[in-house]
């Protein structure tokens, strides 16, 4: 099988060129001016970095502002939209204003992704990403988080949830 390829598009490399000494010396300069740049890192354990709330941290679950359980109602989205199934939901009819609440909830963060897909299908704004990054783990039943470890208070997922109001009512860009 032959490779056709336009000729117009071929450089021609000059015999300075070809020694790929400019290219070198080029890497070098590059390199000498970072060494005296800014440093951005940080010294992590010491100082934490403070995310802004388009990041997209582990998985949680919001609680109703009137404090009586989860604002989930048990539909299974989340747990059919997420790749690596990482979502377990049983659900169960209740007596409250809503007819159903996941009597058991839990998020394998072992499989988990962090893709933000169960955020955004959920109709109720009941799962969202939150901004804590550092997770671990001693053994893999710590991985396994229940409704009591993922449900969080309304008011600690203001930001959050603000954020996605704002971002999910933006028009289309034509």
């Amino acid at each position: 099988m032959a490779i056709h390829y336009n000729k117009k598009h071929v450089h021609k490399l000059s015999f300075f060129d070809k020694l790929y000494i400019p290219r070198i010396l080029f890497g070098m300069i590059y390199t000498f001016k970072q060494m005296f740049a800014r440093k951005i890192t940080t010294t992590y354990p010491d100082k934490k970095w403070i995310p802004s709330s388009i990041f997209r941290g582990r998985p949680v679950l919001v609680e109703r502002e009137d404090h009586t359980g989860t604002r989930c109602v048990a539909c299974g989205l989340c747990a059919r939209v997420c790749p690596p199934l990482a979502i377990n939901i049983q659900a169960n009819e209740t007596l409250l204003p809503q007819e159903r609440q996941p009597e058991t909830f839990e998020i394998d963060m072992l499989r988990c992704i962090f893709c933000g897909y169960c955020e955004e299908i959920c109709p109720e704004e009941a799962i969202i990403m939150s901004s804590e990054y550092d997770i671990t783990f001693s053994s893999r039943e710590e991985a396994i988080f229940n409704k009591e470890k993922l449900l969080i208070s309304a008011e600690q997922a203001k930001a959050r949830i603000d954020f996605l109001k704002n971002f999910k009512n933006k028009p289309p860009k034509i």
